[in-house]
């Protein structure tokens, strides 16, 4: 008995320890705020506000991948896209539709879940929108897809020296190149990439413990 205490407290030190490290070197746990309806939109469907998530902060973002970043016009502000395009190259967003240097992202089939819903960020009646399955930079990725066209604008940019362009997931209700423009790249430095639990907390078994592209 007195083996097995023993075992088990040297197991919960080096257990301790390791997580100490990767908390520190590699990984962050980390609520996505939960009071910002801009964001909370534009996430859907991939993660939504009051998450609890994993962030991957050994390498920084890529092409592909989700990336958080202050928002360039509001430093303040944490905004969480994708990053769709790099310095020389040239991006387009309209309606649903990204294509980078002239060539759109792949669509390759509709999600598990076909449906979801989420509430405006302007408020007023939940809105039940179309999740699809899109390639952008090999990275096979949910997208929420409206039902005709996408309500923002469009976007057109070429990318100077060290900018990045996001793309949010959910289409329909975008916070990112869009509204505030290209990114400094230096400043996106973690990936979303793992849901502990959604904003219903545990119990909430459909959000709970996913990996996230």
């Amino acid at each position: 008995m007195r083996v097995l205490g023993r075992w088990l407290l040297w197991s919960a030190i080096a257990l301790g320890v390791l997580v100490g490290v990767l908390r520190a070197t590699a990984i962050r746990w980390w609520q996505i705020p939960a009071e910002d309806p801009y964001l909370d939109a534009s996430l859907a469907p991939s993660f939504r506000g009051g998450d609890w998530i994993l962030l991957w902060r050994l390498t920084p973002p890529t092409i592909g991948n989700l990336a958080v970043c202050p928002e360039p016009k509001h430093p303040e502000r944490i905004t969480i896209a994708r990053m769709v395009a790099e310095e020389r190259q040239t991006v387009h967003v309209e309606g649903t539709n990204v294509t980078v240097n002239d060539k759109p992202f792949t669509y390759e089939g509709d999600c598990v879940e076909e449906r979801f819903k989420i509430t405006p960020p302007q408020g007023g009646a939940e809105v039940e929108e179309h999740c699809k399955l899109e390639v952008a930079g090999g990275v096979i990725h949910m997208r929420g897809d409206a039902d005709g066209t996408a309500d923002a604008a469009a976007l057109d940019l070429t990318l100077k020296e060290g900018e990045v362009a996001l793309v949010s997931d959910n289409r329909r209700y975008p916070y990112d190149s869009r509204d505030y423009g290209p990114v400094e790249r230096k400043t996106c430095k973690e990936i979303p990439f793992f849901r502990l639990v959604g904003a219903g907390g545990f119990f909430d078994t459909a959000r709970r413990f996913q990996y996230v592209r």
